[in-house]
């Protein structure tokens, strides 16, 4: 039992780094107790039946149960009541009062569709407020007072699994978040090691990178311009990153047409990769897919002709009229014709009030 106890311990803490967490926890535990069913169920304080987690080892109950619990069953369970004292083990017989009218339904229309005849839970509840329940049941044999010392051993390990995983859970809510936030505002990010190595590259970075073709990252993993006077500027900033010759951020300008600008900057972060260390971050703004699409969104939020939304667009990524028109392809003169109807249906002086008007609309977050 002892070597077995220390399997499932080292499961439990393994268990937040899984998808779906405690798999193979959940399957020892099935295993090892001889159960139909090993399960996990935790849910924060403020959540409904929508927001509970279970996760199972053994067969799942039909979809017809679930729902009925969640109808019925889910604000009374007695299984999974609060008041069950922490870290002390309960059997069916200790919650369930056969006198009780909804005790003998939710056995009839919960338990026995799934076969279950004997029942072990155990509540415990997190520093933060989550609380979960660990199951196992069985169809005919009961379980015995070893079984019951085993679940007891495990909740205190549980308990501590359970903060790790709503941690872990917070972190990567954060992170996400951070990305998402940054994805908005057009920018994605990439981390490169001493050689100009990529380590990590954002979900938005991989976009813009597969919609320009002025910097890609080469079958040697390597971040490099395509255009040689570029890319001497881009190994020059990395270079002298490396060589903490400069501490400053580097700007570099890698493409005009799709239009593609890079801050290089020091980073002082820790790489998820064992064997590189990241040393710099490089952020990416430019077109992707969804960005060439823009002019859409600006002629849409301010009244515009399509050509005079590409042209807008245009100004208020830096171009001047000069180069907005020769990308456009039309006169200067047709260019400022346009600008002056794009000043007057948005409301804006001059190039300076356009391009405030845009970077701090809404379309920020699009």
């Amino acid at each position: 039992m002892d070597d077995a106890a220390d399997q499932l311990i080292a499961a439990l803490h393994d268990g937040p780094f899984e998808t779906p967490p405690w798999t193979k926890f959940l399957e020892l535990l099935r295993a090892e107790l001889d159960a139909i069913y090993s399960g996990i169920i935790f849910k924060p304080p403020d959540r409904g039946p929508g927001g509970v987690v279970e996760l199972f080892a053994g067969d799942d109950a039909p979809l017809e149960v679930h729902q009925f619990y969640r109808e019925t069953f889910y604000r009374s369970d007695p299984v999974m009541g609060v008041t069950l004292r922490e870290g002390q083990v309960y059997d069916l017989t200790d919650v369930f009062d056969e006198a009780n009218e909804f005790h003998r339904e939710y056995r009839r229309h919960i338990l026995e569709p799934r076969g279950v005849r004997h029942m072990k839970v155990v509540r415990v509840t997190e520093p933060s407020g989550v609380t979960g329940w660990m199951f196992i049941a069985r169809r005919d044999k009961p379980f015995d007072k070893r079984d019951a010392e085993l679940l007891a051993r495990l909740s205190t390990h549980f308990r501590r699994s359970l903060r790790n995983h709503i941690a872990l859970e917070g972190q990567l809510l954060r992170a996400r978040a951070a990305d998402s936030i940054i994805a908005r505002l057009n920018i994605g990010w990439l981390t490169l090691d001493a050689t100009s190595t990529v380590v990590q590259t954002s979900a938005h970075a991989s976009a813009i990178l597969d919609h320009s073709a002025a910097l890609k990252i080469g079958k040697d993993g390597r971040l490099a311009a395509m255009r040689p006077s570029v890319n001497a500027v881009l190994q020059s900033a990395i270079a002298a990153i490396v060589g903490e010759a400069s501490t400053r951020p580097q700007a570099i300008c890698v493409s005009d047409d799709p239009w593609l600008n890079m801050m290089l900057t020091p980073f002082s972060g820790v790489s998820a990769s064992p064997d590189r260390t990241s040393v710099m971050i490089a952020f990416l703004q430019g077109e992707t897919r969804f960005g060439a699409r823009r002019h859409e969104q600006i002629a849409e939020l301010f009244g515009l002709l399509p050509s005079e939304a590409r042209l807008a667009l245009l100004i208020s990524q830096g171009a001047s009229l000069t180069e907005a028109a020769r990308k456009l392809s039309i006169t200067v003169e047709t260019a400022r014709s346009y600008s002056k109807r794009i000043y007057a249906k948005m409301g804006v002086r001059g190039q300076t009030d356009l391009v405030r008007s845009i970077l701090t609309s809404v379309l920020t977050l699009a």
